[in-house]
């Protein structure tokens, strides 16, 4: 079940595996505010609302436990919290949630049979599910279908965020969140943090930091002065455009380290060029699936680009803090003395063994194929999975009379993000930016296929050509952000957060389109 997530353009190398499941005789449900290309492959495609996800699942798990088809051994057995689930899902019914989704009841209950008794079964999603100010609870929603159904812990079963940029899950393995050190180990546990000083020498705030938009908000109220950017292009890449840029513009001191001139960059006091990781450098990645490879230099980098590694290295010694190494492998070194579930990788036995899946907690562990098989054990090993009861709550960016059309965002499978990469070169099956609009919609504005309009939030307007798709229900219209030159699309996107994640909605803002 892809759930948010147009995976024929934006993982076009997962969905070959898909593909090849499907012609084997998977069933691959779509669920999804567009009939995208990835529906074309569905045996259904479920329509939802932008927004109401919480509610689908809620609908999901209804119809599960109106026909018993729930895993009550394993709810049972490896689970807490159920009976308080069990209570707010009573009141999403598949019929009182039509209003609400916009899906049928009936294909409804065909998905969520087909899913719980099959014998395995996956849920994967993407930013159609955490770019929404409940972004959290959306996922918490997914979790309970799988611990309802028993569909966790097992081979070809489970849920699986797919990762939207490369080796981002190994960034977060590597302690790249606020609130966390190499391996997922809590900032705020004094044991941990202890473990981490003795090998650095360096005393770590004991408070957990902030993230994305906090740091934002730190921005605007004179906390955050200076602000050190690596491999990333918040100019173009964050919601409501025009405030991001105000607060960058209004910081004392601005590094910007990446292999391109971006618009962020351009703001930039001091621009340090380092190297692309996977031709340039040493190191290792991680996928989705939670597999440590090791990345080889091939090229060296061009002219004063410089190894990231390398930069940090020579930046600390200048502040008298010398991190102690300068290559990727002593970095994994230190790593894997510190990470208990990086501990039994060394460069060694990445390379025999093609890489190797965390945890691997020793250097005679495989690997871990997939996780929580603790949960399918009897009696479980640890704390039970909890249930946690989510309610619908709608987008932020009301949808009215001044601002009748839903916008939603993503990418397209010739363009990748703001473009910086990408846009560097050409493809045949690139057009530029557009906003698509739905047949109904067109009419009704009386607008034709490729003319110029204007397109208007309550935060800001753009003008682009109009394309008109027929793939695309009324009230609904979709825009990238790829050519931000031509079109900057988050001068329209709000910037409304998920608290816990700080995710912006960037999936559901509210706009108006003017003839000009």
């Amino acid at each position: 079940m892809l759930w948010g997530s147009n995976a024929r353009e934006t993982h076009p190398i997962f969905f070959h595996h898909v593909l090849k499941a499907v012609k084997r005789g998977a069933r691959l449900y779509v669920v999804d505010p567009r009939k995208t290309s990835t529906a074309d492959w569905a045996r259904a495609w479920l329509p939802v609302e932008v927004g109401s996800d919480i509610a689908l699942a809620n609908a999901f798990a209804h119809a599960i436990l109106a026909e018993s088809l729930e895993d009550r051994e394993f709810i049972g057995r490896a689970t807490s919290g159920f009976e308080e689930y069990q209570k707010v899902v009573e009141r999403y019914s598949p019929e009182a949630m039509r209003s609400v989704t916009g899906v049928d009841p009936d294909a409804i209950r065909l998905a969520a049979r087909d899913y719980a008794t099959a014998k395995n079964a996956m849920i994967c999603w993407t930013l159609g599910i955490t770019e929404h100010h409940n972004a959290v609870d959306n996922v918490l929603a997914l979790i309970n279908l799988g611990l309802l159904t028993g569909h966790v812990g097992k081979w070809g079963s489970g849920l699986n965020p797919l990762r939207g940029q490369n080796n981002v899950q190994g960034g977060g393995d590597s302690g790249a969140l606020p609130h966390k050190l190499p391996g997922f180990q809590d900032v705020e546990d004094d044991e941990v943090r202890s473990r981490f000083e003795r090998v650095w020498g360096r005393r770590i705030p004991p408070k957990n930091g902030w993230h994305l938009t906090q740091m934002f908000d730190a921005m605007e109220h004179g906390k955050l002065t200076t602000l050190y950017v690596i491999g990333e292009n918040p100019a173009q890449s964050e919601a409501n455009a025009n405030h991001c840029l105000k607060l960058l513009r209004g910081l004392e001191f601005l590094v910007v380290q990446d292999i391109m001139m971006t618009k962020t960059a351009e703001l930039a006091d001091v621009v340090l060029p380092a190297s692309a990781s996977f031709c340039e450098a040493e190191g290792t990645v991680t996928n989705s699936e939670r597999r440590v490879q090791r990345v080889r230099k091939a090229v060296e980098p061009p002219g004063e680009a410089r190894d990231d590694i390398e930069i940090l290295s020579e930046l600390s010694k200048r502040l008298e803090v010398d991190i102690g190494f300068s290559t990727a492998r002593a970095a994994f070194d230190e790593m894997r003395m510190l990470s208990p579930m990086h501990r039994g990788m060394t460069y060694e036995r990445l390379e025999a063994l093609g890489g190797i899946q965390w945890p691997c907690p020793d250097e005679t562990h495989p690997g871990t194929p997939f996780l929580h098989g603790r949960l399918q054990e009897n009696p479980v090993r640890g704390p039970r999975a909890k249930f946690h009861p989510t309610e619908h709550a709608p987008p932020v960016d009301r949808v009215d009379a001044q601002f009748p059309i839903r916008l939603t965002t993503g990418r397209r499978l010739d363009s990748y993000n703001t473009g910086v990469q990408s846009g560097g070169f050409e493809s045949p099956l690139r057009r530029g930016e557009t906003l698509d609009l739905s047949e109904d919609d067109a009419r009704k504005l009386s607008v034709l296929d490729g003319e110029r309009v204007r397109v208007v939030s309550r935060r800001g307007s753009v003008e682009a050509p109009v394309r008109v798709d027929p793939s695309l229900r009324p009230g609904l219209a979709f825009m990238t952000f790829h050519f931000p030159e031509e079109v900057d699309t988050n001068l329209l996107t709000i910037d409304a957060t998920d608290p816990k994640s700080g995710t912006a909605e960037f999936k559901a803002s509210a706009i108006r389109v003017e003839k000009l």
